[in-house]
């Protein structure tokens, strides 16, 4: 008979003798948003944790914390100086925050980003018609059964994710030239080469 056993972190933390910090409601949150922000903990400012966790020999936790602290004497540093600039940062925002701000960014969220991220092969559609001087069309219910998301001009074509490239030749059977597009920060990059 199988048995599963769930050991909790708090648990592990117990049963290792670690540490444990109390930490109010919210905090970590915000803790770890500020370091994503400030990328206060990636391998260039702290290490490759991964790595070096392998090359530690010891067996305790002081142990780990004396050879990190070796290794690695400015990081912990560096770390809480990026993560406490970041913390002050949303400290300065945080009282700008009020209801018509939340409202409008509800609305981006739900109704325009929803919307660009449902409609965005119709506006790929009308930059490349407009790149090749001609007109768009989207597919008809029959033409996406076939692959076909639009038309540029008569041409009718296939648009993919950049992904997609290293995937075609396992998957579906589409005879139609391809736009690929990959999102990026600000946008949608595509490539048009196939239609050229």
């Amino acid at each position: 008979m199988k048995k599963q056993i769930k050991i909790s972190n708090n648990e592990i933390k117990q049963l290792l003798r670690i540490e444990s910090f109390e930490f109010p409601k919210y905090s970590t949150q915000i803790i770890n948003l500020a370091n994503q922000n400030a990328q206060g903990t990636r391998p260039k400012v702290v290490g490759q944790m991964t790595e070096l966790i392998q090359e530690f020999s010891g067996q305790s936790i002081e142990e780990w914390e004396k050879w990190y602290l070796e290794k690695h004497p400015d990081a912990i540093e560096k770390a809480i100086k990026k993560i406490t600039e970041m913390v002050e940062n949303f400290k300065t925002v945080i009282n700008q925050i009020d209801n018509d701000m939340i409202s409008n960014w509800v609305k981006d969220l739900v109704i325009i980003k929803t919307f660009i991220g449902l409609k965005f092969q119709e506006a790929i559609l009308i930059k490349t018609a407009n790149i090749f001087n001609t007109t768009y069309r989207l597919s008809s219910r029959e033409d996406e059964s076939r692959g076909i998301d639009g038309y540029i001009g008569d041409l009718p074509v296939s648009i993919k994710p950049e992904t997609y490239k290293s995937k075609k030749s396992l998957s579906e059977n589409i005879n139609v030239k391809f736009i690929y597009y990959e999102k990026v920060k600000d946008g949608i990059k595509i490539d048009i080469n196939e239609i050229m």
